[in-house]
This record gives C-alpha cells, sequence and structure tokens, in this order.
C-alpha cells in the first residue's frame, strides 16, 4: 500500500460535495451540468471537486459527441475500502494477540517468581525465559550506562547467578555491550516472544 495514495484518496473523500458526487456516480454517468443541477450548486465548483476526485483516480471522464461524462472509478474505490477493512482487522488481530501475550507473561511470572520479585528458577523454555529478561529489562532506563558491577548488582536483586542473566541480556539483543558498558536497546530489538511457536 502507497501511504500517499490514501492520504490523497482521505483527503478527496473529506468534503461533504465530494461524497455527494461520488453518491449520484456510483448510479449513473453524468455530466458537470446534471450534477450541478441535481446539487444545486454552479458548474464551475462542481468541476473544481472533479478535479480533485480525478486527481486521486476516483472520477474518470469520457467525451459523448458535445459532452464530457463522469463515472465513479469503482474499483478504485473499493481498493481503498478494503486496505480501510485490513487496518481494522489487523488492528484487531494485533489487539488480541497483545491481549494475548500479557496474560501469558503474567502467567509466567506468577510461577516463576516469588512475591519478593526473586526469580525461583531460570526457565529452560525460551519463551518463558523471554518473558522473565523482559520483566527485568523494563526496570533499567533507556539511554542510561551502565557499568558491569552495576549491572550484576541490577540482576543480584533478581536472581543469584547474575553472569548467565547478563550474557542472555545480550543474546537476546535486551542490551548492547561494549567495552564493560551496558545499555539498554530500543524495545523494537528485543527477541520477541511473538516470533516463537507456541
Amino acid at each position: 500500500m502507497q501511504l500517499n495514495k490514501q492520504i490523497a484518496f482521505h483527503k478527496a473523500m473529506g468534503d461533504p460535495t465530494r461524497i455527494k458526487i461520488i453518491h449520484l456516480l456510483s448510479f449513473e454517468r453524468l455530466h458537470v451540468g446534471a450534477i450541478a443541477g441535481k446539487l444545486g450548486l454552479t458548474a464551475p465548483t462542481i468541476s473544481h471537486h472533479l478535479t480533485k476526485l480525478k486527481e486521486c483516480n476516483l472520477v474518470y471522464s469520457r467525451r459523448e459527441k458535445n459532452s464530457i461524462y463522469y463515472y465513479l472509478n469503482k474499483k478504485v474505490l473499493k481498493h481503498h475500502a478494503e486496505v480501510l477493512n485490513r487496518f481494522i482487522e489487523e488492528g484487531g488481530v494485533e489487539a488480541n494477540m497483545s491481549e494475548k501475550i500479557i496474560k501469558e507473561k503474567q502467567k509466567v511470572l506468577n510461577n516463576f517468581m516469588e512475591k519478593n520479585g526473586k526469580i525461583k528458577n531460570i526457565p529452560s523454555q525460551q519463551k518463558k525465559k523471554l518473558f522473565i529478561l523482559e520483566h527485568m529489562v523494563e526496570a533499567l532506563k533507556i539511554g542510561r550506562k551502565y557499568s558491569e558491577k552495576e549491572i550484576n548488582e541490577f540482576i543480584l536483586q533478581f536472581h543469584d547467578d547474575f553472569a548467565t542473566l547478563r550474557r542472555e541480556f545480550i543474546i537476546h539483543q535486551f542490551m548492547y555491550r561494549e567495552n564493560s558498558i551496558y545499555e539498554v536497546n530500543p524495545r523494537e530489538m528485543w527477541a520477541s516472544t511473538r516470533l516463537l511457536k507456541e
């Protein structure tokens, strides 16, 4: 999908007169004078709106004898409707997926973490391990640089095996390390549980 085409379409449709023109053309081909008469507007005003609709390919014209008739490009209108519908459907899927993952993460945290915040044991299953790592890293500040000592002390709040967990942070892109200085990566880089199979 080309974003510019979508923007042009919605701008064109953001005018009541143009929507009325589209409605009229959905029934039959019409010339400027006929559209102007039906809408009670001047021919120059209708021509202006038709030009805007033509720019985004919503209408096209054909000369027949001495008159130019305008047609609704139903194919283009249907395409934009399908794109809009896809946004709604994909948004719904995304929301359902997010809700499912949040519930799943909470279940893992309940099973693997004690009430005092300590990790009972590091999960062997990859997906569960990522939930735990994500939960831990969320307590760190993005943009701040941490020394190895600071990271070790941070991990010790959760589990005694700071060396393993520190290594897991790097392996799964939760953190970046250079010259023993650690920094949290942007969330988009973190290993995603969504990419793992159930």
